[in-house]
């Protein structure tokens, strides 16, 4: 080199080298007459050929940037450590170095790991360029290394960061969407830009802008958590369904979704139903949030579904147990109690109610056990549940006693109700004949200026009229059969 090309080489603000591959030129003549063709093959299938090659290369002279990154005092300070700076890590990567100029190639460029003198692992892009002149024999090739440790972290973190987040969005046990409403927020903007205050009017009287806006959703991605939740085997799956997923009433919390960008709101949840590709109810608690950098164009926004519907099945049980009475299904004193002071406010007249007591509860308690006590109670519910439909209701309001209340119906559709139910009792007692149910039963309809407690008593006066009668009825047949086996013990005796 001259003075000037030397003076360059060792103010360069760039680690170089210069180094004589001649030896590795000559290696590569004698695999030639061997045979080798695919070097990469040749030198991957045996990588103490690549160790051998690397040996062979000799550091001619490098400069003082060189020196300063390897932290070496000198050339030979350097040359005497190589072992150090070239760990076993480069192999691979020294293999398209050699590939390269096997090839001919007066360039190559690789990414590599060195290490300084004193330990410090270093990513290093390295540059080779075989010096004019020497293209034959290789003797001279001038490499740059640039320590791009920084740069390689900063990748690195990236890549760490984006496989815990797709770590967390896969295996969350969470249902995610990652969707793109970006055409939503520039419907709403042209919506604004034509001078639109009122939104929530503007979607009563335009209810296809709503369906434009549905339509308009583009979904990314979604974690397995989604395909689990609705039962699809993909995403291709999953999409080719939406319609089977997002029906029903999910136009109406949709309607708030939007009325909540609408104002601005870019963050918000609300329950909704969806359905699985098997039919089954999916209660959901969505949460809505536009994701950080997106604000401005609603390109990203991540959607979380949390399946609530044990719990909605739950509230729902607890709700149902409030209102009936588990035994017998029917509704409860609670409901009742309820239900007529309900009907106490409305003006809806005339109201019936038909108040009834199961006869002989007792006697079955007490001489056959309250499992039989509570068969009989399980089929007088099963026969009111047949022949009430709302608005009527059947109530158990203590233990051998129910009413039903039939609002707007007058004592006719009162007294067919009573003959449904004695015909529903005689088709039950056909299949157990051994344990007839009965019951007695009053009825009364509302009277004008009469309150609905007033009529419930008149309906339990009818009924206890009722029950004496029955009572009487039992014990007048009663005295007839003990009469009857008294005269046919006589004629025994007589004889």
């Amino acid at each position: 080199m001259t003075h000037l090309d030397t003076t360059i080489f060792d103010l360069a603000p760039v680690a170089m080298w210069i180094e004589d591959f001649s030896v590795v030129k000559q290696i590569f003549d004698q695999w030639r007459a061997e045979g080798v063709k695919d070097i990469r093959a040749h030198l991957a299938a045996d990588l103490t050929r690549v160790a051998a090659c690397a040996k062979e290369i000799k550091v001619v002279d490098v400069n003082a940037k060189t020196l300063e990154m390897f932290e070496a005092d000198s050339l030979d300070h350097l040359v005497d450590n190589l072992s150090i700076v070239f760990n076993n890590e480069m192999f691979e990567n020294h293999i398209n170095e050699l590939a390269e100029l096997w090839d001919g190639k007066s360039e190559f460029y690789s990414n590599a790991v060195n290490y300084s003198l004193s330990g410090r692992r270093m990513d290093i892009q390295l540059k080779g360029t075989v010096l004019p002149g020497c293209e034959q024999t290789l003797e001279r090739i001038l490499l740059t290394t640039e320590d791009v440790t920084q740069r390689e972290d900063a990748r690195r973190k990236e890549i760490k960061s984006r496989r815990y987040a797709e770590g967390l969005f896969d295996n969350s046990p969470v249902s995610l969407w990652v969707e793109d409403f970006s055409k939503i927020k520039v419907l709403l903007e042209d919506v604004r830009f034509r001078g639109i205050e009122d939104f929530r009017v503007f979607m009563d009287v335009h209810p296809e802008f709503v369906l434009q806006c549905m339509s308009e959703i583009r979904i990314i991605d979604v974690n397995q958590a989604t395909l689990d939740l609705f039962g699809a085997q993909d995403l291709q799956t999953l999409l080719h369904h939406q319609g089977d997923i997002f029906r029903g009433e999910m136009e109406k919390p949709f309607r708030e979704q939007l009325m909540d960008l609408w104002e601005g709101k870019l963050f918000h949840h609300r329950e909704v139903v969806n359905y699985a590709l098997d039919g089954s109810v999916r209660h959901i608690l969505l949460h809505f949030s536009v994701l950080p950098g997106h604000e401005e164009d609603w390109a990203l926004v991540q959607v979380a579904l949390t399946d609530i519907t044990a719990r909605k099945k739950a509230e729902a049980y607890l709700e149902y147990l409030g209102k009936h009475d588990v035994l017998t299904k029917l509704h409860n004193r609670a409901f009742y109690t309820d239900e007529l002071n309900r009907l106490e406010r409305k003006p809806l007249r005339p109201v019936s109610a038909i108040a009834m007591d199961l006869n002989g509860l007792k006697e079955a308690n007490d001489q056959l056990g309250h499992d039989a006590g509570d068969m009989l109670l399980r089929r007088f519910g099963e026969v009111l549940n047949g022949v009430t439909t709302q608005p009527n209701h059947a109530c158990r309001i203590g233990g051998d006693e129910f009413t039903i209340l039939m609002p707007g119906a007058d004592k006719k559709a009162a007294e067919t109700m009573v003959e449904m139910i004695h015909e529903l009792l005689h088709i039950n007692n056909q299949f157990y004949s051994n344990a007839p149910l009965s019951a007695s039963i009053g009825i009364a309809t509302s009277m004008d200026g009469e309150t609905m407690e007033e009529m419930i008593k008149r309906a339990d006066q009818h009924m206890y009229e009722d029950k004496r009668s029955h009572h009487a009825a039992r014990k007048s047949s009663s005295q007839r059969q003990d009469a009857r086996a008294t005269g046919s013990a006589q004629r025994i005796v007589t004889v």
